[in-house]
């Protein structure tokens, strides 16, 4: 069974899974792949993940790096994991680049390369929005793409953040 708690935000409705102990899965409603990790089988329930989510929230759409993560149980591939695992590692009010993060992937794989195009699937479908910051990550030469939240959302997230926007645009 999957448990859901809502949250309103200044930019919309988001949706809180978990599975009763972490989290599995926090979207913007209706954004790409809204509840795709998540049993159609669900129900609302105050839960201590919730509220810890809901703090996380708070202190974030104040403006303020929320300091922790809340427990996390990621429904999803080794690959998407490992790709999430270094999207949390990314400082607030910083991003990375696509290609770095296939650079990273690389390295740790013992390859030669890895796609950029394999990482933007992985970014993309990422269960854990916000708090895994997949809006942190743009393309080359600070292209602002790929938000299954709208590019408007990444734009105003990467604005509350005051990371560095001088160079990015919308291709």
């Amino acid at each position: 069974m999957d448990y859901v708690h809502h949250y309103e935000s200044p930019l919309g409705w988001i949706t809180i899974a978990s599975d009763g102990t972490a989290l599995v899965g926090l979207w913007f409603d209706k954004q790409r792949f809204f509840a795709a990790s998540i049993s159609p089988d669900r129900e609302g329930k105050k839960l201590p993940v919730f509220e810890q989510a809901v703090r996380w929230l708070d202190l974030y759409f104040s403006g303020r790096d929320p300091g922790f993560v809340p427990p996390l149980a990621l429904r999803t591939t080794e690959f998407r994991r490992e790709v999430c695992n270094i999207m949390l590692a990314i400082p607030y009010g910083r991003t990375m680049t696509y290609g770095k993060i296939a650079e990273i992937v690389a390295r740790k794989k013992g390859v030669p390369r890895m796609s950029a195009q394999a990482v933007g699937g992985a970014v993309g479908h990422n269960p854990v929005s916000l708090i895994i910051p997949c809006h942190r990550v743009i393309g080359a030469n600070s292209a602002l793409i790929g938000y299954g939240g709208g590019l408007d959302r990444k734009a105003a997230l990467l604005e509350l953040e005051h990371a560095d926007r001088s160079g990015d645009f919308v291709p």
